[in-house]
């Protein structure tokens, strides 16, 4: 299926969708920014992904993937994140470090090669930062998760996923020792400045911001 799309085609459909997570409908603007590229160029694309019937365009609405635009999105995604879990669980590399190494590898076109590799690691549900590997119909899992700073003061949870995969982010979390499965509860909220005194098991209590506890996603434990 992806053997027809160009890698530029493939970033142009994966950005889009994950665009369309936040918002219905993608402009023209929204898909140069996140892209990094010049809004001419985008528009030469999508012209382009539309006659190949990626895309619907309605006039003034923007664009948003068709139903087979979706579906080759999602096998990308697929193959990112199972990249990623690859690099992380196998190969022993860090959270942080594997979303560039991932970019290159989710263009691999071989279905056959993607599959195995799914089996190999046991048919993961999520990946290193939490986020739903979508399965070989490009269905995703689901789990219950909130929003760390939700989070009921004395009450233990997991964390599940991070909101961003920023190095910066990344490399904040890793010094704080906070990593996907990491145990913790919320000691105290602080109204002056909303953040937060959380203790992990085994270690001192210790204060984060509202942005960090923003971008973590807990499952709260029984």
């Amino acid at each position: 299926m992806a053997n027809h799309y160009s890698i530029a085609e493939e970033n142009y459909i994966k950005a889009i969708y994950h665009l369309q997570q936040t918002d219905d409908n993608v402009t023209t603007n929204e898909v140069a920014t996140e892209l990094q590229t010049k809004a001419a160029s985008v528009t030469d694309m999508l012209k382009k992904l539309k006659q190949k019937k990626i895309l619907n365009y309605e006039k003034y609405q923007g664009f948003r993937l068709s139903s087979e635009g979706k579906k080759i999105a999602l096998a990308i995604v697929r193959k990112h994140r199972l990249w990623e879990y690859f690099l992380v669980e196998k190969l022993q590399f860090g959270w942080d470090e594997v979303h560039e190494v991932a970019e290159e590898l989710e263009h691999i076109a071989s279905t056959k090669l993607i599959n195995k590799l799914d089996a190999f690691l046991g048919n993961p549900k999520f990946d290193p930062h939490g986020d739903p590997i979508p399965d070989v119909n490009g269905k995703l899992p689901s789990r219950p998760q909130i929003n760390l700073i939700d989070l009921a003061e004395n009450k233990q949870a997991e964390v599940s996923a991070v909101g961003s995969q920023s190095k910066e982010l990344l490399e904040l979390l890793k010094h704080k020792k906070i990593g996907i499965g990491t145990q913790l509860e919320i000691k105290k909220k602080f109204a002056f400045d909303n953040s937060i005194e959380i203790k992990i098991i085994g270690q001192a209590a210790f204060n984060i911001s509202q942005q960090l506890a923003q971008t973590l996603f807990v499952k709260p434990l029984k």
